[in-house]
């Protein structure tokens, strides 16, 4: 019965250093998505209007603003909850 309490610990450790990488990994993931989802739709949107790389560029860079954005603000409230 206590080997299986300490396991069951041991493994919660785990667990915890195991969401870290996985919450980072998430986000990158989500990152290169949203940035590449936005850089086709400007694309597509300059081609449509006949601009320069202007919502190219404009809409890559807000992508990356807002995940960065809620990147902070998920690390701010984990680290409100230790």
């Amino acid at each position: 019965m206590i080997t299986t309490r300490k396991i069951h610990y041991h493994n919660q450790q785990q667990y915890r250093k195991m969401s870290g990488i996985l919450m980072i990994s998430a986000w990158g993931f989500a990152l290169v998505i949203a940035s590449f989802l936005f850089l086709w739709l400007g694309y597509k949107l300059d081609e449509y209007l006949g601009t320069a790389p202007n919502f190219m560029f404009g809409l890559f860079f807000l992508a990356i603003f807002i995940c960065v954005m809620r990147l902070y603000q998920e690390a701010k409230q984990r680290m409100k909850e230790l």
